[in-house]
């Protein structure tokens, strides 16, 4: 079946079966998990006795390094965008567990350095700093371990919350990438120094198999990948059209984009080869059902780099990365479906609305917005829900600058069987708590609200 945008016809989305597909994440976690028991068990296994204090301080020191080797290889492998974690577990999902995987790793390598260095000195009988320096400058690799040491401790500085809001997200970016570097460099200081891996072939080979995999996801995801996708399907700008104060829809024309898999609900990082844009990657849903030859993004401008996209000319080079994301027709269990978008949150719902399979009267959307005018594509949400049977309705601010009313009670107003929906939420952070909330006092069971969020 067909629907169409911009005057285009695009696929519609055969209906997945009413089950649920099951999100893989628990068993990841146990996996992650079973290797830092592995990694434990490696501490155990080889130590003898552990005497006294120096003594204690030394292992507690060798078991926080390699717990910290192996959680940098996870950091590694979840930076790598592996399909299976990106579409079946959810991207935001995944930054999440990639932020506290960067914690622990971060806090691990203080306790290492701290616990090992004391030790060290009493059991040197030497004060702190002599110590400290002469396993710096006269350990093996230990200059190499150093510098990823101060450079993993750089990278969490800066990724915290309390950063991160006052440094320019391209320095957070190329910053972070600087995590390679400084696991390429702390690799050959564990090998040298890690007491577990002398004369233990298994030990090494393990790492060696850990290291090479997460780099292995690494080079096929981040770099193989993307290039192979870019050469096939060659997108270019091909219109920019503005359909709200600040917000303005991209259209891109692209080769043979049926092969690209992108279902509605989904999104690409997105570099656009013009200006200071081809320096940035950012994610934009895709705001409209996938065809064949061309793919719809809608952008608010809220910042320098959004804004600049308004500017685009047609023509213009697109490289992009994915598709990403689990906000997808299979996350669904019941027929009857709710949609609540706010602001701009409303592009991967838009792209649902005009897709999901449902009958005349199962599905609604809930549009908030600050007025009228900030209801992005609301004339094409209108004809979708004419010829769909759904419903649409929009939550604007009253005269008195008052917030539209979005609580259990109202939404059973709105859907006296709210109970028995599945619900998608897309928008500012605070929108969707309020939402979550709402819907789970009506009636609605967790595992039946659905999201996904962009400030990663």
């Amino acid at each position: 079946m067909t629907t169409t945008y911009d005057g285009r016809a695009v696929r519609r989305h055969a209906a997945p079966p009413l089950r649920a597909r099951r999100s893989p994440a628990p068993l990841i976690l146990a996996l992650v998990y079973a290797g830092a028991a592995a990694v434990l068990a490696l501490w155990w296994t080889s130590t003898s006795t552990v005497l006294g204090t120096d003594g204690w301080l030394v292992g507690a020191g060798r078991i926080a390094g390699l717990l910290t080797g192996y959680a940098c290889a996870v950091l590694v492998a979840l930076m790598a965008r592996v399909p299976a974690l990106e579409r079946r577990v959810g991207s935001d999902r995944v930054a999440r567990w990639h932020a506290m995987a960067g914690r622990w790793t971060v806090s691990l390598l203080v306790v290492h350095a701290v616990c090992v260095l004391v030790g060290y000195a009493m059991q040197d009988h030497s004060p702190l700093v002599r110590e400290t320096l002469n396993v710096v400058l006269h350990y093996p690799d230990m200059l190499k371990g150093t510098l990823g040491a101060v450079i993993l401790v750089a990278v969490g500085v800066v990724s915290a919350r309390a950063v991160r809001r006052r440094v320019a997200y391209e320095t957070w970016y190329y910053l972070h990438l600087l995590t390679y570097a400084a696991v390429f460099l702390a690799f050959f200081h564990q090998l040298s120094l890690g007491a577990q891996f002398a004369g233990n072939g298994a030990a090494q080979a393990a790492w060696y198999l850990l290291y090479g995999g997460a780099a292995g996801l690494v080079l096929w995801y981040r770099v193989l990948t993307p290039i192979r996708l870019n050469a096939r399907h060659r997108l270019r700008v091909e219109s920019v059209v503005r359909e709200a104060p600040d917000v303005y829809s991209v259209l891109i024309r692209g080769e043979r984009l049926a092969e690209l898999g992108a279902e509605p609900g989904q999104f690409l990082r997105w570099r656009f080869l013009s200006g200071a844009l081809r320096w940035t990657s950012t994610p934009y849903s895709l705001s409209a059902a996938p065809h064949d030859e061309f793919l719809r993004i809608t952008v608010k401008a809220t910042g320098g780099h959004s804004a600049a996209v308004a500017e685009l000319r047609p023509g213009t080079r697109v490289w992009a990365e994915g598709p990403y994301g689990a906000l997808t027709a299979d996350r669904r269990s019941r027929r009857k479906v709710l949609l609540i978008a706010g602001g701009v949150g409303i592009t991967p719902l838009r792209a649902l609305f005009e897709t999901l399979p449902a009958r005349p009267g199962d599905l609604t959307l809930l549009y908030r917005a600050r007025d009228p005018e900030s209801l992005a594509l609301w004339d094409e949400l209108e004809r979708i829900a004419a010829e769909r049977g759904a419903r649409v309705y929009s939550a604007v601010n009253g005269p008195d600058g008052r917030r539209a009313d979005i609580s259990a009670d109202a939404l059973r107003t709105v859907l006296p069987d709210i109970a028995e929906h599945d619900a998608y939420l897309c928008g500012p952070q605070g929108l969707m708590e309020q939402a979550h909330a709402a819907l789970r006092a009506a009636g609605v069971p967790g595992r039946r609200i659905h999201h996904e969020s962009f400030e990663l």
